[in-house]
Order: C-alpha cells, then structure tokens, then sequence
C-alpha cells in the first residue's frame, strides 16, 4: 500500500480480516464519538468524522474493498483517489456521493442510528391517508354463488365543504417557517429538512375554528356506494373499495371500504370451503330396486342415477355441482342418502310390509350381540 493512500483499516480500528459487520459497529461507534454536533464544531473531530465516513465508503462496500486490497485504492469514487468528502471529482453532493437515505444498509442506515431516526427529505407530513372503514355484508348462498352487485350504504368522514378541509374559517401565516411549510435543523455538516410540526406542514396556523366541522375539517356524511361481489365469496372473504372510505388529511388520499362477507345458511345445502353437502330423503322402493331421481343443484333440478340396493348414509360425488372457485374449477356437491321409513300405516299397509321380512335372507344384526 502507497504511503500516500490512507490506511483505511487503520482509520475505523479494525484488522483486514474484519468482517462487515466488524466494520460497520466500528463506524457506528466512532461515528458517534466523533460527529461534530456533538463536539462544538471542534475542527478536528470534523476532519476525523470525514475521515471515517470515507474510509466506511469503500470498506463497506465488497467491490470497492476489493479494489482498495488490490490496489491500495479505489477507482469506485472514493477518498483514496484524493476524492473529497465533500463532493470529488464529479462535484457531487454529500447525499449523492454516499448513497445518504438509499436503502440496503447504505450511509442512510447508519446515520438513522446517529441522528436518532430517519431523515426527512422532503415529505409533507400534513398529507396523512384517511383511515379505512368496514361494514358487514350478508349474502344468500344463491348470491355467493352467481355474484351479485349490491348497493351499500354507511356513513364516512369526507372533506368538510365550508373550509375545504383545513378546519378553519380563518388563518394566519405559520410564525415557524414563514409559511413555507418546512423546518430546516442544522446538524454540524449536514442540513435535514422536514414539515413543521408547528402547523403540520401547511404553513398556515388556525386563528378561528370552522363552525361547520368544529375545527375538525370532516363531516360525516351519508355515502352509498355499489360494488360488484365476485362468485365464490364465502364467509370471511374480503372486498376493498378503494378510495371510499374516511377522507385524508390535507393533500392525502381518502382511506378505503373494507366489505366483511356474510354467507346466510341455507334450508337445504351446506357448504364446506367450494364443496355443498345436500340430504336427500327416497323412498325403500327406491333403495332397493333403484331410480332416477331429481336432486336440487345451485343451478335448478339436475337428474341422478340411484343404483340399486343403495343403503341409508351411502354418500354420492356429482363433480362441478359445487361452488365456483378461484382456481376455475368448481367444487363438487355431496349427497348423502337417507331412507325414509313411511307414518301411520294401516293395518293392511302393516301386514304387506311384513311381508318383505322374507327378503332378508340374515338378520342384520347379526354379530352385533356376540351371537353367531
């Protein structure tokens, strides 16, 4: 290494071995030690904390701490060059020069943690989102099923109409920032800029309150909004109307309607994520000899073949008879057979009801009682 390139290693106290993140709490501590707002503008701290951020630059870096181990220098832009702290050959500012705010660990990182939290480059902070409202929408299952556009009414906050939202009737120019709105805080050789937090970053202060919305500079007013509900939907879905729901403050933008899906239950089906579950009540005629039978779907009457000799509970997959999914493919409809035993029989009906005991050859609880 030339006796005219800095040692780097040296400068920030650690061994070329060091790892990263050995390099980056040495940064951070020295940093600390010796930036200037803490030491009265003491020239000498403010050459060291020079010093330090250009060494931090390249070793900080894998590609340039490659080049600097090689070379003893670094052609990517930093101080081993004779390239300046503040600027270089290029006549780039500080913030351009070491990435200041970027993110992925850069100097925007680091100097978070020396100035106590991130700097603000410019944002407003008087444009705030309105914050999102919720209301609850119950659905038949036939809707959830075929999607519906239904029609909701609630109530949000919106802008108020007599003072356009700022929650004055009258105002007065900021006696921070002038009006400008910004706030400029001097540290050492850095300047920050942010919103005043005197008047929010308006740079107006409110001398009298809007009589309308109290100073409060919303209303809130009757909305109705109509929304188109996918098919599928089911108990817990999630619909967002963007935009409709409680208005921003300044210039931000009104927060969203967030639509809580209700599925009612329904008198025949019931449903179990895309798949419906269905009870169908035949007839012993029916079990035993078989028949085609109508059997109610989401879509009208649908003809199912019932083979014979079906016993009560034996449970049957129609494919595509389900709900809609998002996948494209609908779910399936489960019916489950249940043998109705016939009420108030005569006794002549008794008697040619008996007489089918002969068909059963075994008695069906046979083994039931240990009995062989």
């Amino acid at each position: 290494m030339s006796t005219t390139t800095k040692d780097y290693y040296n400068v920030l106290g650690v061994k070329k071995d060091a790892d990263q993140a050995e390099i980056k709490k040495a940064f951070r501590k020295l940093a600390r030690k010796h930036h200037p707002d803490l030491n009265n503008g003491n020239k000498a701290s403010e050459k060291k904390f020079k010093d330090l951020s250009e060494a931090y630059d390249v070793l900080g870096d894998e590609k340039k701490r490659a080049e600097y181990d090689r070379f003893g220098s670094s052609p990517f832009g930093s101080g081993g060059q004779g390239q300046g702290f503040n600027g270089g050959s290029g006549g780039q500012g500080f913030s351009q020069t070491f990435n200041f705010g970027g993110g992925g660990g850069g100097f925007g990182d680091i100097f978070s943690d020396i100035f106590g939290g991130g700097a603000d480059f410019g944002q407003n902070k008087a444009a705030l989102k309105g914050s999102d409202l919720s209301t609850t929408l119950t659905l038949t299952l036939e809707e959830a099923y075929a999607g519906a556009s239904k029609t909701i009414d609630y109530y949000r906050a919106m802008s108020c109409s007599a003072c356009n939202g700022s929650g004055a009737s009258s105002f007065k120019t900021c006696d921070m920032c002038h009006g400008t709105g910004r706030a400029n805080v001097s540290r050492g050789l850095f300047v920050m800029g942010g919103g005043c937090s005197t008047c929010g970053g308006t740079g107006k202060q409110m001398v009298k309150a809007c009589l309308k919305c109290h100073g409060q500079g919303t209303v809130k007013v009757s909305e109705s909004v109509k929304v188109k509900i996918p098919a599928g939907v089911d108990t817990g879905s999630k619909i967002k109307v963007s935009g409709k729901g409680a208005a921003g403050h300044g210039s931000g933008s009104n927060g969203d309607l967030i639509i809580d899906i209700e599925v009612a239950p329904h008198r025949l089906f019931k449903r179990k994520g895309d798949d419906l579950y269905i009870d169908l009540p035949v007839t012993f005629v029916e079990a035993c000899l078989g028949a085609k039978i109508d059997i109610p779907t989401m879509e009208g009457k649908s003809k199912m073949t019932l083979p014979p000799n079906t016993q009560s509970g034996r449970v049957f997959k129609l494919k595509g008879k389900g709900m809609p999914s998002k996948n494209g493919e609908p779910g399936g409809l489960f019916v489950n057979i249940n043998i109705v035993v016939p009420e108030n029989l005569t006794e002549i009906e008794k008697k040619n009801i008996e007489g089918l005991c002969s068909f059963y050859k075994e008695d069906p609880r046979r083994g039931m009682n240990n009995d062989k």
